[in-house]
Parts: structure tokens; sequence; C-alpha cells
């Protein structure tokens, strides 16, 4: 019987999320007016058309959670004129082509029409790039942070090979970036590596891989992360503190105040998941970080809550909070019917 409830809940899920997510956008558009179509699109294609949001998985998982789907939903409305592209190590061809049966949760996610989900493949990835021989030669076995570095090499590579914007699956757009060449602060004088935005081939990235493996040490978590972004940039200016609200400039980088993707601090990170007796405006913020690592208590958007984290999902990933309140509803409507 549980079987049969959890498929009922994927398929409803599927399907609602789809109706749901054309419903909502503008007026006028249903079906037929994004600017970006998926016919004949692969890979190469999609990888070719201009500036790119990327999002990475580094495990095997399959199922996203829901933050997952927010955080691709609300990149995907934010950035209505530009590729948003999942690139998942789990996914094979084959699940790729049978995903609406082996993986409910990603089905949805491809309804999004700016929305692409392909295999990451890091050998291929690595190719003509400083980290290759690395990885090769890495024993990942005896890596005990190496979902962590490898995603930390993975987003590397990519914003170099084909230029975009990366941002960590815990991540929801509020706004579009204006800048093209950014590093986010987390706070004064460090920089984070959970969202980050650079031209194809730009110079930074290419100086980054080659410090990755010159200064690899995989024993110490986020060496090759933030900290590496931290130094790289410290090698090339003198970092100050943030004066008001301004950002920084570094040669050809913006350092971006902490507030554009961490108005809450990781300390305060549970904030998200209280009731506020308003809802703040993040009138200096381009994104919301909702800091997933720090939330070893797992706590979840709970719908009926009125907490900070369940009105950003109402009005950032609108189509993601009315399926998981669908949802919600028709568990509640089956356990009754289970029983009577």
């Amino acid at each position: 019987m549980l079987k049969e409830i959890q498929l009922y809940l994927c398929i409803f899920f599927v399907f609602a999320f789809g109706i749901f997510y054309e419903l909502s956008i503008e007026p006028g558009c249903f079906f037929d007016c994004k600017p970006i179509s998926k016919k004949l699109l692969n890979e190469k294609e999609v990888m070719t058309q201009g500036e790119k949001i990327i999002f990475l998985e580094t495990t095997d998982r399959l199922q996203p959670p829901p933050l997952v789907l927010c955080s691709v939903e609300s990149a995907a409305r934010i950035y209505l004129d530009r590729p948003v592209v999942f690139f998942m190590k789990g996914l094979d061809n084959n699940t790729l082509v049978n995903i609406k049966t082996s993986c409910p949760a990603l089905s949805a996610i491809s309804t999004l029409k700016n929305v692409f989900i392909f295999p990451l493949k890091m050998d291929i990835l690595f190719q003509d790039t400083p980290l290759l021989p690395w990885y090769l030669q890495i024993n990942t076995t005896k890596e005990k942070y190496w979902v962590y570095i490898s995603s930390d090499a993975s987003r590397l590579a990519t914003v170099w090979k084909y230029g975009g914007i990366y941002m960590d699956t815990d991540v929801i757009s509020i706004r579009p970036i204006p800048v093209e060449n950014f590093l986010a602060a987390e706070s004064s004088k460090f920089s984070s590596n959970g969202i980050f935005g650079f031209q194809q081939h730009n110079w930074f990235l290419w100086d980054c891989m080659k410090n990755f493996v010159e200064n690899y040490n995989g024993a110490i978590w986020g060496n090759q992360g933030p900290v590496l972004m931290t130094r790289m940039l410290k090698g090339l200016c003198n970092l100050t503190d943030f004066q008001n609200m301004e950002d920084q400039r570094c040669h050809n980088i913006s350092f971006l105040h902490p507030h554009r993707f961490y108005p809450i601090s990781y300390p305060l990170w549970e904030k998200y998941y209280e009731v506020w007796d308003s809802m703040p405006d993040f009138n200096y913020s381009y994104a919301l970080h909702l800091w997933n690592f720090m939330n070893n208590e797992k706590k979840n958007m709970t719908v009926g809550s009125n907490t900070l984290v369940e009105n950003i999902y109402k009005t950032y990933c609108p189509t993601t909070y009315w399926t998981l309140v669908q949802a919600a509803e028709g568990s509640k409507g089956t356990s009754l019917n289970k029983t009577s």
C-alpha cells in the first residue's frame, strides 16, 4: 500500500508540476512563447547558447528534494532567456531516455522550457584543463570529502569551458545578476564558491584550476572551494571591508557584497525556517543561499507553516510550492481512504 501511495504521489507531482508551471508563466504564454526551444537540442548545442545558469549534482542521487527543484525553477523564471542546465553524475543515457518512469522528480524539472538535464561526465569535462592529470591519478576511495571536492573541480571546469553562472542547488534566484565576471563575498575578505559567474575561458578560472592542483589537500574541507577562491582573489588585490552596500572591484572581477546572496549569514541559517512578522524585501539581494550544508537537522519547507522559507517558495518557485501543496493534500486523502 505504501508503494502504491508513493507511486500515486510521484505521478501526480509530474503532471501537476507541468500544468502549474505553464499556467504561472506570464499571461498569453501557455505552452508556446518561451524564447528557448528544446527541439533537437543536444548538450553541445545547449552549451553553446550564450550565458548559462549551471547546477551540478556530484552524488548518484536521481530524486532531487524540493529545495533543488525550487532552486532550478527560480533560476528558470528569473533567466527566461538563458538555458538553465543541470548536470547529474548519476545519470546515464538509459536513465535519461526513461526519465519519466525512473526519475519522477527529474521529469518534473524537465517540463520547464529552458531547463536541460545532462549526465555529468568528469573524465570528459576535465579534458583540456589543468584538472585532468589530477583527476586521472586521484584515489577517490581515500578522499573523505570527495563529493565536495569533485563538485568544486567540476564547477570551475564547467564555467571555464562554457561560460555562465554556477549556482549551488540551495540557492534561490530572486532577480537577475547584472554583472558577468563576479565572485560572491560570504563575508568581508572571504569569498564563496557557491555562486560565481565568468565569461567563457576566463583567465581567472584557469589560474584557479592550476592552483587547485598545485595546492591540493583533500583533508581540509573547502581547501579547493571557498578557500581557493579567497586565496586567489587575495593574490590579486588587497581586500578591504565592505562599505555600506557597495561592491568591490578586483581587476575585471566584481566582488559582490555579502548581502547579494547571503543576507542571512550561516550562523543564523535557521532563520529561514522560522516564522517572521513580515516578509523581508531582500532589496539588495540577487539570490538567497539557504545554507543546506548546515542543515544537519534536515529541516524542510512545511506547507502551512508560514515560515520564511515557505513564503520564499510561494514567491520564487510557485510551481514547486503548489505541487507540494497538492501532494500533501493527496497524501491526506489517501490516508483517510485507507482508514475509513
